[in-house]
């Protein structure tokens, strides 16, 4: 981890020095409003963003004609998924939705995603992972002591949507982020790659050989993208995506539920962002919603700052519990994970350095729409 410094904020959004890895320009701006002005420029909105869209999904529509399926989308029950799902139907799109149980899924994420399929007509494929080998993967990136600890999810999801895009001959696969109401994650608080993947695995698991899903290892990445030319498209990014009018037509046309807080409709991700992340590294992901909110004026920079400065990021007892009794840790266990020194992901072997090496032909792989803009950007810069 980086040495400590003097508290700065940036100037523009919410971001500060609890971000590790955070840098300023001249004028107090962090790197992380960079990104959001080059994804501006790069997936603009109004009549070029419409264009842009409407010739996006004529591709993917022509990708999969004669198809069942033109587009695999990844649905959680959370808002972006749900809406994701809603727009590609009324684009005329003819989706597979796709849902990773990783056994932490919320009654109200279930509804959701059931809703959502029903009233769509969209087919499900449903891809549980092994408890006993997915909770042992929790446990080991527990014990690196990093801020990554739920990347397990993120990670076998990755992997999940490439399977069986490239198993149903599939050649997109739709994302549902929207960098304009998400954010950007620091690197610092959040990195995942297959070596990295794997490292932990050796390093801490009882089970050093993943059977429940893919690992998306660099070798396989280059294959699902390069090979059998499977494209990650952000059908958000060209979208005026306003989140208080979202969560109203969701609500009101899929049946919709809200579950309490940014990526909430997860168990363990509630206990992960809610008390882990701010006990143990000091790391709120309130700042980076309400940043992503304050460059795409939704919200308020004084508004979020009050919420943020006032109030703690709330967390339920009982979901602590729950969720140390489930993993099977004992309450010393726990202890020793909670109290144990700060790393990241430099501390383990990972392919960050190969990447930034990379960084040219990875770049041009963007251009080429080979590779999402916010690997390069994020990684490779």
């Amino acid at each position: 981890m980086s040495e400590n410094k003097s508290f700065q904020r940036c100037t523009r959004c919410i971001f500060d020095t609890t971000v590790s890895d955070i840098v300023f320009d001249s004028k107090g701006e962090c790197q992380y409003c960079k990104i959001h002005d080059e994804m501006e420029r790069l997936h603009p909105l109004g009549d070029l963003g419409e264009e842009r869209l409407k010739n996006s999904i004529e591709k993917i529509k022509k990708k999969g004609r004669g198809e069942k399926y033109d587009c695999v989308v990844g649905t959680s029950g959370g808002r972006d998924s749900t809406y994701t799902l809603y727009i590609a139907v009324k684009l005329g799109l003819r989706p597979l939705a796709v849902h990773f149980d990783n056994g932490w899924n919320t009654d109200i994420s279930v509804r959701n995603v059931k809703n959502a399929c029903k009233i769509l007509d969209i087919d499900l494929y449903t891809v549980v992972a092994d408890w006993e080998e997915f909770k042992d993967l929790q446990i080991s990136f527990l014990k690196t002591s990093t801020p990554d600890a739920d990347i397990p999810s993120d990670y076998a999801i990755v992997s999940t949507l490439y399977k069986v895009a490239s198993k149903e001959g599939i050649k997109y696969i739709l994302n549902g982020h929207s960098f304009r109401t998400e954010g950007t994650t620091p690197i610092s608080w959040m990195y995942m790659d297959g070596r990295y993947f794997k490292s932990v695995c050796k390093k801490f698991g009882v089970n050093k050989k993943i059977k429940s899903f893919p690992i998306l290892t660099a070798t396989s990445l280059f294959y699902y993208s390069i090979i059998k030319r499977i494209r990650y498209f952000f059908i958000l990014e060209n979208i005026e995506y306003i989140q208080k009018d979202i969560d109203k037509v969701i609500k009101k046309e899929l049946e919709w539920e809200y579950y309490g807080g940014h990526h909430h409709e997860n168990t363990y991700t509630k206990f992960f962002q809610s008390y882990y992340l701010p006990k143990k590294f000091n790391i709120d992901k309130r700042k980076r919603e309400y940043s992503a909110l304050i460059r795409s004026d939704q919200f308020s920079r004084e508004k979020a700052l009050e919420i943020i400065e006032k109030d703690n990021y709330e967390y339920d007892e009982d979901v602590v519990k729950y969720v140390i009794n489930k993993l099977g840790l004992s309450q010393n266990q726990w202890k020793e994970i909670m109290e144990s020194p700060i790393k990241s992901h430099e501390d383990y072997p990972t392919y960050l350095k190969l990447i930034k090496l990379f960084r040219f032909p990875i770049k041009i792989a963007v251009k080429l729409k080979l590779l999402p803009n916010i690997l390069y950007l994020k990684y490779a810069q």
